[in-house]
């Protein structure tokens, strides 16, 4: 599973980016995770809020910082999609 983090490095962004990495730790999926910091980039995908969840390419969360229990339940869902857990 490809998970990006969209954020310039704010607290937020940089909470989401740990709550994110907790929470696919638990699952005990396979990911990788990238911490994207480029404003254009946000503009590329439609983000115009930030921090935003991009899974497998799809833009789970925008313009907040989910629970854990939200993001695994979120992680957990595009497994399935994706043949996973």
């Amino acid at each position: 599973m490809k998970i990006e983090i969209l954020g310039t490095g704010c607290a937020k962004c940089n909470l989401l980016e740990q709550t994110t990495r907790s929470a696919a730790d638990k699952l005990g999926v396979p990911y990788q995770l990238e911490h994207i910091r480029d404003i254009r980039e946000f503009a590329r995908r439609g983000v115009m809020f930030t921090p935003a969840l991009v899974v497998d390419g799809e833009v789970l969360v925008a313009g907040k910082s989910p629970s854990e229990a939200e993001v695994s339940r979120l992680l957990a869902t595009a497994a399935k999609r994706a043949g996973g857990r």
